[in-house]
């Protein structure tokens, strides 16, 4: 099932849609996010089926919103896939590099990545995220992936001056509104398992700069999950995002950054692709909000 939560042009709470063929079909009124569904799904009970007399819509009509408003956590790893991690000058992990982001750095597709006044070292990231259904701790590898509620698309925006400042990686990659996610969710059974073997992409103004396949995760789902869940307990709504391929903006030469007025698009094969506007942030702001 693809799941959409956003809102009509009559609505000011996000509900969710079904998506199928660039139709979208309410699912959940005025929900609010995929918190609801995931808890159902994670108490046991099967994925709700819109009702028979549900309304219809265009998704394009549809102004995405976040799939989950505020997870509990999102962790991110950094250097999942050999050459992104060769290029930045690392060594290949054995071990997942891991860090976290704050709800504030996260907005929805189509919103504004905000280009901060700090820094222009803005840079892209596709990455794969998959939303934890059924929480945990300790959870065996074997039994990891029947833990994923669903797999959607992240752009891992980072500020990368920022990032480099120190040895921790926490402020080059949580600026405020630099994190897109979505808008399609894709649940476990209309992917192959692990989201593993799909094309990953990234367009910056129509220019491909990153492409590559999940399959060159150096650390899978299953094993991402076992992994983390060794330190934390993962409970449902949480996020986990898988890294980036090769081809970011810092390490080409010339340097890449993403600019006021660019359009940068991350795409999976079998989920969908998250495109946003880069707006530059406005001297004097007091912040940028979540949305």
């Amino acid at each position: 099932m693809k799941l959409l939560t956003g809102t009509t042009s009559t609505q000011t709470t996000p509900s969710v849609f079904v998506v199928d063929e660039g139709r979208a079909t309410l699912l959940s009124d005025g929900a609010g996010d995929l918190s609801g569904i995931i808890a159902q799904v994670a108490a046991g009970q099967s994925l709700p089926q819109p009702a028979a007399n549900a309304p219809v819509y265009d998704v394009a009509d549809i102004t995405p919103a976040l799939p989950v408003a505020r997870p509990g956590k999102t962790v991110c790893l950094g250097l999942n896939f050999a050459e992104h991690a060769r290029e930045g000058g690392y060594d290949v992990p054995d071990y997942p590099a891991m860090f976290l982001r704050a709800a504030t750095s996260l907005i929805a597709a189509e919103a504004p990545m905000v280009l901060p006044l700090a820094s222009h070292t803005f840079d892209y990231e596709t990455e794969l995220m998959v939303i934890i259904g059924k929480g945990g701790r300790h959870i065996a590898e074997a039994d990891a992936l029947g833990h994923v509620f669903g797999y959607t698309t992240f752009n891992d925006g980072s500020v990368r001056e920022y990032q480099r400042k120190t040895h921790q990686w926490t402020a080059g990659k949580n600026f405020d509104g630099t994190g897109a996610i979505g808008p399609i969710v894709v649940t476990p059974e209309d992917l192959p398992p692990g989201a593993h073997g799909l094309r990953i992409s990234t367009r910056l103004n129509g220019a491909t700069l990153q492409d590559s396949n999940t399959s060159d995760m150096i650390f899978t789902v299953a094993r991402t999950i076992a992994i983390v869940s060794e330190v934390m307990t993962l409970e449902p709504g949480d996020m986990i995002a898988f890294g980036t391929p090769p081809g970011v903006g810092h390490a080409r030469k010339p340097q890449v950054w993403m600019k006021d007025g660019d359009v940068v698009e991350v795409e999976i094969e079998g989920i969908g692709t998250c495109k946003n506007p880069i707006v530059a942030e406005v001297a004097g702001a007091k912040g940028v909000a979540a949305e």
